[in-house]
């Protein structure tokens, strides 16, 4: 279960003790999305998550600014399909790192394995307020893209605890979950209710 801290959905001073709750909840990678937050304000932002997430050995990954990890500690960067390449971004790093993609199309998927991803984002699936913009792929590709590909592949967009078991059955073995975790009253209780159906899909697909 990859959960995205999204400034979108929550204000930077609660942003620690959602990433707590996340990682307590069973979250296996956080990421930071701070889009529109100043670069010096984001360093220092992902300085203060990750003092979180290293505690709990949880790998911390941030939304673009590969450049940041030159001087903050993180384990990894995520890009877009308009973002820098990989190459670029590993570059921009200056270090060993994880690197995503995000990839809206099988063949996408196919050109950021073939760059030398680390793993991808796979959407988005559904309809999903974090992007409105965007036109959900649907379910169908994720059998092809697990079949061609072996990196992590996450199903995003518009992933649910409503919808989950439906994007496993259609062949989902990783999800990165952002809004119904955000919005939940209770996001620990969220966090492991989503966790129990992806550790009961790992036990009956053993």
């Amino acid at each position: 279960m990859y959960a995205i801290v999204d400034l979108g959905y929550v204000e930077p001073a609660r942003a620690a003790d959602v990433t707590h709750q996340l990682i307590q909840g069973g979250a296996d990678l956080i990421q930071l999305r701070a889009k529109g937050l100043a670069r010096k304000d984001v360093a220092a932002l992902a300085a203060e998550l990750h003092a979180v997430t290293q505690l709990a050995d949880v790998p911390f990954i941030l939304n673009d600014y590969p450049e940041l990890l030159a001087e903050v500690e993180a384990e990894g960067c995520h890009v877009g399909q308009d973002d820098a390449s990989i190459a670029e971004a590993r570059r921009q790093a200056g270090r060993e790192c994880i690197v995503g993609k995000s990839t809206h199309s099988p063949e996408q998927a196919a050109r950021a394995f073939q760059d030398g991803a680390d793993y991808i984002g796979f959407g988005p699936l559904f309809a999903t307020p974090t992007k409105p913009g965007a036109k959900p792929i649907g379910l169908s590709g994720l059998p092809t893209v697990h079949a061609a590909i072996n990196i992590p592949i996450f199903g995003i967009g518009g992933v649910k605890l409503s919808n989950l078991r439906e994007v496993l059955s259609a062949g989902a073995r990783r999800v990165c979950i952002v809004s119904d975790l955000l919005h939940a009253p209770n996001v620990l209780e969220k966090a492991r209710s989503l966790k129990a159906v992806l550790r009961e899909a790992n036990i009956a697909g053993a």
